[in-house]
């Protein structure tokens, strides 16, 4: 057995959860690896809505989806995360099984524009309102900057207090890497 590294586990727990058809979200577009990841696992019949405050990120993303003609099934806002429930069509609402948070800064991007505790948990809150039940929120933490630091700290605190009876939460890292090592929390809707 070979322990996964940090991003293969993100998409292996993403591949659980959503499956053709199905409806997703992409939190933090950034470069579009995971909105063109997740628009191959729902196919042409799910759809992907997609969050970035950055128009560098959504043009990266877009040329990336186009690229693999994928554009079809993805929707990109302009906007923060923290918008979820006014973006997405309310028929939507109880099918989304599965939504992906990279956190921190856009990479190769200007690094004083950073993910921040506040829109982050909104998110997050609304996404379990809208999930389907066993649906997957994956949140990767890069907090090797000061910002990250403290959005880590926030976030922790407000996994650990999520009734069990609403969601399973899950931690998965190395201990014994240096550098701050991204990590992963992912959250299983009850």
């Amino acid at each position: 057995m070979k322990l996964e590294r940090i991003l293969p586990f993100a998409r292996n727990l993403l591949e659980l959860a959503v499956k053709p058809g199905d409806i997703a979200v992409d939190a933090t577009v950034g470069n579009g690896h995971d909105t063109l990841f997740l628009a191959n696992l729902v196919g042409p019949s799910g759809r992907i809505y997609g969050f970035d405050i950055q128009d560098e990120a959504l043009m990266a993303c877009k040329t990336k989806l186009r690229e693999h003609d994928l554009q079809d099934q993805v929707t990109l806002f302009h906007t923060g995360h923290e918008n979820i429930t006014e973006c997405i069509p309310p028929l939507h609402f109880g099918k989304v099984t599965g939504a992906i948070f990279n956190l921190g800064y856009l990479p190769g991007g200007d690094k004083n524009i950073v993910t921040v505790p506040e829109t982050t948990i909104q998110a997050i809150d609304q996404l379990l309102e809208i999930m389907a039940p066993e649906g997957i929120i994956v949140i990767v933490i890069y907090h090797g900057h000061p910002e990250g630091k403290v959005e880590r700290e926030y976030l922790l605190r407000y996994v650990k207090s999520l009734e069990q009876n609403i969601a399973h939460v899950l931690e998965y890292k190395f201990l014994n890497q240096k550098n701050n090592p991204p990590f992963i929390i992912a959250i299983e809707k009850r």
